[in-house]
């Protein structure tokens, strides 16, 4: 007799994509973008809701859809009718802040079915990291063939990542870097977290660096054309058009905009070379789980955070 299975996807691009394939099991679509805005460890209570709908609409004038949520979520009451779940997310920071909330849902719920793990990234004659909708038929069949077993190691590591995520000291990630598990790519995300954090040279968090190097050595002809090169060159973020576009608009404060051009002032260069502290003047105040990142920068030299000295004690 089959196994009864319920998918978890990072998105409706996705599950499309799956029943276009024809997987005719259960699919839960995970509509959240956990790696920004406050968060608590306590997903599925009416908290984490409405902590969740004040900062979408806040920042990104997005109505928080109580109603579908819920009923997706609702998926995971009659967990009795499966006898595994799968769970769809990618190499990058996005899903696994994301595929860490889940699973520690799913502990929340003391769900114990065997659960396991597609994740897209490096595939084999491919010259750049794939996301899971960007796979062929063959290749994203050939993913689920392979998939990973998640271990009781691997699960109460998530937990506890998620609960620093929502924690006020984000340097307790540090040791987890080096942390075996099944997850190939959480050291990388965990990496690329840390620096989303302004450095403590320049005030530029590392997606904000690439940006101002994408406009300083690219012919960038609009707002528009860097928001493309920023979606095509952000390494293991995995941002959306509206993070990036929300970040661009911060560092407007390092450009010259002329009718067929976007180049860098001299503030631009300026930061490029860390010869000035910019983050009280970009005003990115994003807050990342527990903290908000204009209260910490990145030290190169000690390799962790440090205390804004302005948000010191």
């Amino acid at each position: 007799m089959a196994n009864k299975i319920l998918h978890i996807t990072n998105g409706d691009s996705l599950t499309n994509y799956l029943r276009e394939l024809g997987f005719k099991d259960e699919i839960l679509t995970w509509q959240e973008m956990l790696c920004e805005g406050p968060t608590i460890p306590k997903i599925d209570s009416e908290e984490f809701f409405q902590i969740r709908a004040s900062f979408l609409k806040a920042y990104y004038d997005i109505e928080y859809d109580f109603k579908a949520l819920k009923s997706e979520l609702s998926k995971l009451d009659d967990i009795e009718n499966y006898d595994e779940i799968n769970l769809w997310f990618e190499y990058d920071l996005f899903c696994h802040i994301n595929l860490l909330g889940v699973l520690n849902l799913l502990h929340q719920k003391e769900i114990h079915l065997p659960i396991y793990h597609i994740c897209s990234g490096r595939v084999k004659g491919e010259k750049n990291l794939k996301g899971l909708s960007e796979l062929t038929a063959e290749q994203l069949e050939n993913h689920y063939r392979n998939k990973i077993r998640i271990t009781d190691s691997d699960k109460e590591l998530a937990v506890a990542l998620w609960r620093t995520y929502c924690g006020k000291d984000h340097n307790i990630l540090k040791p987890y870097i080096v942390t075996k598990s099944s997850f190939k790519y959480l050291s990388n995300c965990l990496k690329a977290h840390l620096k989303r954090f302004p450095d403590q040279q320049s005030g530029l968090s590392a997606i904000e660096y690439n940006i101002l190097k994408l406009v300083k050595n690219n012919d960038i002809k609009s707002i528009n054309h860097l928001l493309g090169y920023s979606l095509n060159y952000q390494g293991y973020y995995g941002y959306g058009d509206l993070q990036l576009q929300r970040i661009i608009n911060h560092l407007n404060i390092f450009f010259e905009e002329d009718e067929n051009r976007i180049t860098l002032n001299r503030k631009g260069h300026e930061a490029i070379l860390r010869n000035y502290n910019y983050a009280s003047e970009i005003k990115n105040d994003m807050v990342f789980g527990g903290v908000n990142r204009l209260d910490y920068q990145f030290s190169v030299d000690e390799n962790k955070l440090i205390k804004t000295v302005s948000h010191a004690d």
